[in-house]
């Protein structure tokens, strides 16, 4: 297994597999500046569509001023359409008009306004937006000139529309390819039956050299398994999310602040962590939600790193194995490990 890159028309290199982190300009709990101080992040994706609705934040963009110097940030930029908003409410907005949006501010990765199909889609319906999203594909791709356009595998959970997916976007030439809707499957107690199928496929028929993205995957405990799918970028703000929550990210699982002698055996040396252990509170880091997105963030980096370095080691296999066994006993009911060991699983 060999790590593949990005370069992107601005003509930096990336190498990957890499994590894309969610940035939310004016929500973000955690800055920009440990974005780049603390974390050296290389990459991060905003919501383009956010920043097309706002008017002014739209005028200024468009009258010049890129999105790297709209947030002040120098790496590797990816925007989403709105797609996922779009699921729950009418965008009044089209593809054409959000995917200019996202090249004049020079993007490094455009998203079309693809149309998301959740597993609860039925085959039919799967099948028309998946119709829909080609087309919108094909149309953005004569404009996008300044930035890579994502190309966005839809289907469902319909292992026949993923490979039409598949196949015409190969046809239409894209030069990234970024897998919609799949995380669900993940969600739904840690299952990569199907995760399996679709990367499988989405790999065989991409080839070995054209970048792979999976949308919203951040969860630590399934990234090695995704980059051992042939994944090489994901994108999430689970960091956030989880923290709003309560969670307490670990490699082997998440967990709450009632699971403290869990998290205790994962002496984490994250800054956030450190200070709350000197303080001779180690559960002050579920009283400030800006400090456990900080731990959680960490977390998914240094999985991350976790991840590129036993890929260059070729010891990837080590490391899915001590996520099964430990997951397994703090979480005997998931199905991470009968999923992925089940046959043909590896």
């Amino acid at each position: 297994m060999q790590r593949r890159q990005l370069t992107t028309r601005k003509g930096k290199t990336y190498t990957l597999p890499m994590f894309l982190p969610v940035y939310q300009p004016k929500s973000n709990l955690i800055p920009i500046d440990d974005f780049k101080n603390k974390f050296a992040i290389e990459g991060l994706i905003l919501n383009g569509f956010f920043l097309y609705k706002e008017a002014e934040v739209r005028e200024k963009l468009e009258a010049g001023v890129s999105v790297q110097e709209y947030i002040g940030f120098n790496g590797m930029v990816m925007t989403d359409s709105g797609a996922f908003q779009g699921l729950k409410r009418p965008l009044y907005l089209s593809n054409k008009k959000i995917v200019k949006f996202q090249d004049v501010i020079l993007a490094d990765i455009v998203s079309p306004l693809d149309l998301i199909s959740p597993p609860g889609d039925n085959f039919q319906t799967a099948d028309k937006k998946l119709d829909s999203t080609i087309k919108r594909i094909r149309e953005a791709k004569e404009i996008v000139q300044n930035g890579i356009l994502a190309g966005v595998q839809q289907g469902g959970r319909f292992i026949e529309l993923r490979k039409k997916s598949m196949h015409a976007l190969m046809e239409i030439g894209v030069e990234y390819i970024a897998i919609g809707s799949l995380v669900p499957f993940f969600n739904k107690n840690h299952s990569l039956s199907t995760i399996k199928k679709i990367l499988r496929d989405a790999r065989s028929i991409a080839g070995e050299d054209l970048p792979i993205h999976v949308y919203g995957a951040g969860d630590p405990v399934e990234l090695p398994f995704i980059a051992a799918l042939g994944t090489d970028i994901f994108d999430s703000s689970s960091y956030g999310h989880y923290a709003a929550s309560g969670w307490y990210m670990t490699k082997y699982g998440a967990l709450t602040k009632d699971q403290m002698d869990k998290i205790t055996q994962c002496d984490c040396k994250c800054e956030a962590c450190v200070e709350a252990k000197e303080s001779g509170n180690p559960e002050a880091i579920f009283t400030d939600r800006g400090k456990l997105a900080f731990h959680n963030l960490y977390t998914i980096l240094d999985t991350m790193n976790n991840i590129r370095s036993a890929i260059d080691s070729n010891e990837l296999e080590k490391i899915l194995q001590d996520i099964l066994d430990v997951h397994s006993l703090w979480f005997p009911q998931s199905l991470l490990k009968q999923s992925w060991e089940e046959p043909n699983g590896k």
